[in-house]
């Protein structure tokens, strides 16, 4: 019996999407936080459970073939770049597996019709936008860095290998001049203090910085000498404050207070410029970005007449990407602030057939199409990590919509709308990863499917006797898989956690009864060792 506290020797066999390695202990499954697969290691178990448990990475003994050393000194305390240890290559191989994975056992794809994942030829200083908390070490200092995984604890660092060189400049005058007048860091846990965040952004082709310092309070002491210092640095353009006295988890606030320069900086996608203000959402890696978007205008396969909807559009970002080949692109976003950026991004760049609507995708799209009627040649989705509401897989397919072109960040949330869009009469014909996050387990995947037209009809006749009923008989209710669980693994978990983990299967019905109650409310994450009892008992009874 595996031991809480004892060291084991073990040999890591596979990983989780996560990143997290697994080896076994006389069939006993550790799950440990840095070990890769092929390492010999020493673990120490640091929780054990009935079935499974946790372990520490105490040292490799003999390192995975796929092992290099990190560039970051503080990669595994920040937990921010859960592959580092990895060689690039392998990085690849396991985005690919992974989209692969997600397709073939949440998708039932019968085989995936996958391209070579787009890697980057250089993986280091890619983000063009950084967010650092402040905070103050236990000498009073003040310090920035990123949270260490799974806390609030600042993990000091001004030099981050995938943030640009800039970053450690602005951030040493923001601390010196904090130190210097004594502008106290936010204290979470009390709700004191002023400095809280660090917003940077930066414009690969323009060479534009944007600094906005967002604060617990209305204005900062002395903000002028501040913006005074921060503009001798090359390239800047925009220096702000940002107001959120809110004690929340959210970085931003909705009121801005401008120090000095612009609103905003510019830079380019392609050929396409956009203007970026502190609240805009924009993809953070522009060479990847561009590959990503130029791939999603391969797949529309667009001659110049076709009409187009871009839901989840952004700002604007693929919409207008796809205006360039397109007769008339429809864009649907639920931020208004987004929206005005779409609108003004056009105009910017002379797009006078893009048009944008503020909402939701699962209200706009099917009002619309209500109202008047018609179809599209393409619709493009981008939807957050949840996926797309079922509202608008329906009203795609009630339109008879002839390519869909999926873009998305979860490969697990993608394979269960592309199973329900096979339902619906679609064909997945094309995948393609994109590896927009490097030395992290994050991928981002884009996906062609086509609606399948049918001129021959087959009659057949069924009995009810003949039927297979054993996908419905297997359909377990809560109760009953809260009762599996704990007669199997002594744990007690409850319905939202068993309704999050049948939405990553792609197996959950889309209206979510548990939603919080206003945006500051925290809704609890299924911790990952009851993920794994929940999906065991999934699997009992056959559900996935």
């Amino acid at each position: 019996m595996v031991q809480k506290n004892e060291i084991y020797q073990i040999r890591i066999e596979d990983m989780t999407t996560e990143g997290d390695g697994i080896g076994k202990v006389d069939g006993y499954p550790l799950f440990v936080k840095g070990a890769l697969t092929g390492d010999l290691a020493e673990v120490k178990v640091i929780k054990a459970k009935k079935t499974y448990g946790y372990g520490r990475l105490v040292r490799v003994l003999e390192p995975s073939a796929f092992r290099v050393t990190p560039e970051c000194a503080v990669s595994g305390p920040c937990g921010g770049c859960q592959l580092q240890a990895m060689s690039y290559e392998e990085q690849l191989r396991f985005k690919e597996n992974k989209i692969r994975n997600n397709l073939l056992r949440i998708g039932k794809l019968n085989e995936v019709p996958m391209l070579p994942i787009m890697g980057m030829e250089e993986p280091f200083r890619y983000r063009n936008k950084a967010q650092f908390p402040i905070g103050m070490d236990k000498e009073g200092n003040p310090v920035a860095g990123f949270y260490a995984g799974r806390t609030h604890s600042i993990v000091p660092v001004r030099d981050c290998r995938l943030g640009v060189e800039e970053n450690q400049e602005i951030l040493d005058v923001i601390l010196g001049f904090m130190k210097e007048y004594g502008i106290p860091a936010y204290e979470e846990e009390k709700g004191t203090g002023l400095v809280r965040h660090v917003l940077i952004r930066y414009g690969f082709r323009t060479g534009e910085i944007m600094v906005c310092i967002v604060i617990n309070g209305k204005s900062l002491p002395h903000g002028d000498v501040l913006a005074d210092r921060l503009r001798k640095i090359g390239g800047m353009t925009s220096i702000s404050l940002n107001v959120n006295r809110k004690r929340t988890n959210v970085i931003l606030g909705t009121e801005m207070v401008y120090l000095w320069g612009a609103a905003y900086i510019t830079d380019y996608i392609g050929d396409v410029e956009f203007r970026i203000s502190p609240l805009s959402f924009y993809q953070v890696n522009p060479v990847q970005t561009r590959k990503l978007y130029e791939k999603a205008l391969e797949f529309a396969g667009l001659n110049g007449g076709e009409t187009v909807w871009d839901l989840y559009c952004g700002i604007g970002t693929i919409s207008l990407f796809l205006a360039q080949k397109a007769g008339k692109v429809y864009g649907v976003e639920i931020v208004p602030e987004a929206i005005e950026d779409a609108r003004m991004n056009a105009k910017l760049n002379g797009i006078e057939n893009a048009e944008f609507f503020v909402g939701k995708a699962e209200e706009v799209l099917p009002a619309y199409y209500e109202r008047n009627g018609g179809t599209a040649d393409v619709v493009v989705v981008d939807p957050p990590r949840k996926g797309c509401d079922q509202a608008v897989l329906d009203t795609i397919a009630r339109m008879k919509v002839g390519r869909v072109v999926y873009v998305s960040c979860d490969s697990a949330t993608l394979a269960r709308d592309v199973k329900y869009m096979e339902e619906q009469g679609y064909r997945v014909e094309k995948v393609q990863g994109c590896d927009m996050f490097p030395f992290t387990v994050h991928v981002e995947t884009i996906v062609l499917l086509s609606k399948l037209k049918s001129s021959k009809h087959i009659e057949v006749e069924l009995k009810m006797d003949e039927l297979d009923l054993t996908a419905a008989e297997s359909k377990a209710t809560y109760e009953e898989i809260k009762d599996y669980v704990l007669e199997h693994s002594g744990m007690k978990v409850s319905s939202l956690y068993i309704a999050q983990v049948k939405q990553k299967c792609g197996i959950i019905e889309r209206t979510n009864y548990n939603q919080p109650k206003s945006e500051d409310s925290r809704q609890p994450k299924c911790p990952p060792e009851k993920e794994v009892v929940i999906r065991e008992a999934l699997e009992h009874f056959r559900m996935i």
